[in-house]
This record gives structure tokens, sequence and C-alpha cells, in this order.
């Protein structure tokens, strides 16, 4: 492994730097996580403007295409070496309450199809390694056996794995399936750092945000908030919309639960309690004081709760470069 990670420093000393597109690059996590390990992002594509023109303003040395992927003509792409995608999750994730695998309603068969773009793209271009990106029910997907075949026919033999991004030091138990695969080479397994686990109340900003009382709350959130209270004290995390962290919220001392594109995370003082900011769900997912977030907080949110975490997918990149 010291001797790969030489031969990737040693191209990229002679010119030899790999060169990156990046599929459904939402927010940039991956654009950012590769620059990170030291490649070129030359090409993100995406079907929100929005997020377009968010990643724009964040990497504004990438040629951008607005297009849906699902419709896309890969052989508009400029040369690359390394295909990263985070294909839409939705149809996949049990948190919509969709059953893995189900079929019938053709939002989510929809979203699910998104998938094959990747295997178009590889079938195109012959990139010489792909990372993919999507919650831990993707892998549980009907399809999921067929889309990994389509891979090794294509000459890529695919590695799948669960990465939790706690262990790259992000206040945040994310588990997320990353699938490596090199063409005409066996896929490299992305190595976990290991790190302690960071706690959550690491980037919460008390004395910022508007506070409400929890007086002023509905039954149930001010049962959960005394709840909370009693074993943690004054201080804490809830999830505020949906369930999650059992009936008494987690301690400031762990990691937050996943982060989701609907808000959902409250921090409680005391006898108030506001949502977590966006600067705080920022700083959870790993992304740098300024980077730019789209100023509607919901679509700030969204953004934040699709994107992968940079560290993770910096790993992810430089370990199919070194393989590759």
């Amino acid at each position: 492994r010291v001797a790969a990670r030489r031969g990737v420093r040693d191209a990229l000393q002679q010119g030899g730097v790999m060169r990156v597109v990046d599929y459904f690059a939402g927010l940039g996590g991956f654009t950012l996580g590769a620059s990170m390990a030291g490649a070129s992002v030359v090409a993100a594509v995406n079907h929100w403007r929005l997020a377009v023109d968010t990643h724009a303003r964040n990497h504004p040395e990438v040629a951008h295409a607005c297009e849906d992927l699902t419709r896309y003509d890969p052989a508009r792409l400029p040369p690359f070496d390394v295909l990263v995608a985070s294909p839409a999750c939705q149809g996949h994730a049990r948190a919509r309450g969709v059953a893995s695998g189900s079929s019938g309603d053709a939002r989510w068969d929809s979203s699910r199809a998104t998938a094959w773009s990747v295997v178009d793209a590889l079938e195109v271009c012959r990139p010489r390694a792909l990372v993919v990106e999507n919650v831990p029910d993707f892998a549980r997907w009907s399809l999921f056996g067929v889309w990994c075949e389509a891979l090794t026919r294509l000459g890529y033999a695919p590695r799948v794995q669960v990465c939790d991004a706690a262990e790259w030091g992000v206040p945040q138990h994310r588990p997320r399936v990353i699938v490596t695969a090199v063409r005409g080479k066996a896929a490299p397994p992305v190595p976990s750092p290991m790190r302690a686990p960071r706690g959550i109340g690491w980037v919460i900003r008390w004395e910022e945000g508007v506070w409400t009382p929890v007086a002023s709350k509905v039954a149930a959130t001010r049962a959960r908030v005394a709840r909370g209270s009693a074993r943690f004290g004054e201080r804490f995390v809830m999830p505020y919309n949906g369930s999650g962290s059992g009936l008494t919220g987690r301690s400031l001392d762990r990691p937050i639960g996943t982060i989701t594109a609907a808000d959902r995370w409250a921090v409680v003082r005391g006898d108030f309690m506001r949502m977590l900011l966006v600067d705080e769900l920022r700083h959870a997912m790993g992304f740098p004081d300024g980077y730019v977030v789209p100023a509607s907080r919901a679509d700030a949110t969204k953004m934040l709760g699709n994107a992968i975490v940079p560290a993770v997918a910096a790993t992810a990149v430089r370990a199919v470069m070194e393989a590759a």
C-alpha cells in the first residue's frame, strides 16, 4: 500500500493527474473528496438546476451540465479516468417507507433506475475505475445482483462494503454502501481510518439561532424533552421530525444519527430548543467553512442530507486511483 501511494504521488508530480467525472453531483461531496485525493474533476452532471449552480459556485473549474442522467449520452463527456456517482437513493431508503426492492410506484421505480446510468457510462466510456455511493438498502435492491453482474460483464469486478462516516471523524453515524471497481483488476477496499467518535456537541453554536420554548410544543415533544433532560441534563439533541434515538434523544458526546434531506434534528438547551443550524449541518457533514450552500434552509438541508461526506469520498477515490 505504501508503494501504491508513492506511485499515485509520483504520477501526480509528473502531471499524470487522474481525471474524474461526478455523476449525480449534487452539492459536491464527491467532487471535493476527489480533489482532496489529488484528482482533477473535469465534469459534474446533475438534473437539478439549483444543485448545478451551487456546485459551480464551489467548483468553478469543473465543466457542468444540468441533465437527466437517465437520458444523457455519456459520449458527450470529456475524457476521464474515474467515474464517481451517487444515484438517487429515495427509491431504496426505508426511511421513505418504501419496502426495499418494491415495485409498482412509478416514483421509486424511476428513482432506482438511475443506477443504470452508471452502467451506461461504463459501457460507453470505459474509465479505469468507479466509485458508487448509496444508502445501505441499495445492496438489498432486488436488481442489485443484476446491476453488479452488468459491471462485471464490462470488465469491472465490484467490491461492496458499508462505511460509517463517524469513523472519518465527523460527528455523525452515516452508514453508506460504497462500491469500488477497477477495470481488469481486483477492486480495492475502502480503508477506514477508525478515528475515535466525535460528539455532535462539537458543532453546536449555543448562542446562535432562534430558540423557542419547549412549553410551546406538542405534548409528544414535551414528553421526549422531559425524558431526555432526565437522562442527559439540560443539553442534548433529539429527532424532532421522525423517530430515532429512542424516546430520550442523544447525548452531545455521541455522533448524531444520519442527517437526512428533510429537516430532522433539534437541539435542546434547558427550557428552549431549536433545529440544527445549516452551518451545524454543514460541519456535521464534513464540509469546510465557506463552502457555499443555498440560501433557502430547505434547499440547503436537502443538498447536505443527500451528499457524501467528503473525507469518505476522498478515501474511496484514492483507493481506486492507487489500484487502477
